[in-house]
């Protein structure tokens, strides 16, 4: 293996390591945290682990940019410059004494955000040495979340057996961890009955999880990543229409057959606790925006009492800060949508690219903070799908004229009133 080669199986090791480590093993970390079987060692697990691999993460960073600089495109650039504004933000108001919590969390978002647009601009997800290990953590964390579920419900904290339970994961880590890792899977695999399985299974634990926004998510993503793959586009809408005619046919009958649970809650929100909840902070971040429509109002809130949506960037950031949120996350994914949604060719890195926008600009309209990890992804996966296309393995083939056979046109061509060859 020649040096270059090997040098790249490296980086595709560390940076395999740091995804499992940090998704499926965040996962299952709180699963053992959850059952008894260990304390928290390592506390909350996300931010250690974070920590550890950001050095090593940045490193593979700057070395591929060094050797091949073509790789710093526009919305890295734009990236960077967002959070350098983020970052500025946050330090100022630090020193005018906000609240250090909210600081302190900040920071380790940034960092979060820049650990996981890393990993989803260099992490090979078409290749068998992440696929295989990676099917095989999501056939895990659904069996756990089988296994563990008590009357249609995966809650560890019910169990009561927790050694640390202040330090267990929300049912949001639990579900963050697996949507993360089906995304890149499932936007890599041809095989259709292979997608419907893990659809199955997606749906499946992220209901039994009562993750609502991120079942939502599945719901929302699966129609547009198999319209993308199939082959008849007439065929296949006729199936979506003919499938949710069936399910408002039975629709009661499904409802019966299924376990009480707070999934069940997207069909009527306005009984939903948590949606009421949610409303009231969005109606407080509305105050504060009228309040400073310009540079909003950082940390005017207590500790996670937040608007649940895109709005938080304007509180936080300001009009500007959220303006160039929204563009970051919708002006990359239009030109993609443009070229490639209906090209008779087939590209992973496309449809992982624009299926993690899709789902991310549903979650920050709909439940998600601004500094949400999925922004990270997204826009490692644009960057990646834009360099791919433009000097990669999804270049668009050359169409100009073919080469002449000879050296010397004139020599294929016959001469009026020569001899003839």
């Amino acid at each position: 293996m020649n040096p270059l080669a090997s040098r790249r199986r490296f980086e595709q090791t560390v940076l395999g390591a740091a995804f499992f480590l940090l998704f499926p093993g965040f996962f299952y970390y709180h699963t053992l945290l959850g059952t008894g079987m260990m304390g928290a060692v390592l506390g909350g697990y996300f931010s250690p682990i974070s920590l550890l691999f950001v050095l090593p993460l940045a490193f593979i960073y700057l070395r591929r940019m060094r050797r091949d600089p073509r790789q710093l495109g526009w919305v890295d650039l734009m990236f960077a410059m967002y959070l350098a504004y983020f970052g500025a933000v946050v330090v100022v108001h630090a020193a005018t004494g906000a609240n250090l919590l909210i600081v302190s969390a900040h920071l380790l978002e940034i960092m979060f955000l820049v650990n996981i647009y890393i990993l989803f601009l260099f992490i090979d997800f078409a290749d068998p040495g992440f696929r295989f290990p990676a099917l095989l953590a999501l056939a895990a964390m659904s069996a756990i979340a089988v296994i563990f579920s008590v009357d249609g419900v995966f809650y560890l904290g019910a169990l009561g057996i927790a050694k640390d339970g202040d330090s267990l994961a929300t049912y949001q880590g639990f579900a963050r961890s697996y949507l993360i890792t089906f995304l890149p899977v499932v936007a890599y695999t041809r095989s259709l009955p292979l997608r419907l399985a893990l659809y199955v299974a997606g749906a499946v634990t992220l209901f039994l999880n009562t993750a609502r926004s991120e079942f939502a998510a599945l719901l929302f993503v699966a129609p547009i990543i198999e319209f993308y793959y199939s082959r008849h586009k007439l065929y296949f809408i006729l199936a979506v229409i003919l499938a949710g005619a069936l399910a408002r046919l039975y629709f009661d009958a499904l409802l019966a057959a299924l376990p009480d649970n707070r999934i069940l809650e997207l069909l009527d929100l306005s009984q939903s606790t948590s949606a009421n909840k949610r409303h009231h902070l969005t109606l407080n971040a509305l105050q504060t925006i009228r309040a400073h429509p310009l540079a909003g109002d950082y940390a005017s809130y207590p500790p996670g009492y937040y608007s649940h949506n895109i709005l938080s960037a304007w509180v936080d950031l300001g009009l500007f800060g959220f303006v160039w949120l929204c563009a970051l996350m919708v002006l990359p994914a239009v030109p993609m949508f443009i070229r490639e949604f209906f090209a008779s060719r087939r590209s992973g890195n496309f449809m992982l690219g624009f299926s993690l926008a899709a789902v991310t600009v549903l979650l920050l309209l709909t439940s998600h903070y601004f500094t949400d990890m999925l922004i990270g992804a997204t826009l490692g996966a644009y960057s990646k799908y834009l360099y791919e296309r433009k000097y990669g393995k999804d270049r668009a083939p050359h169409l100009g004229p073919s080469t002449p056979r000879h050296a010397d046109l004139h020599q294929a061509m016959p001469q009026f009133g020569g001899t003839r060859p």
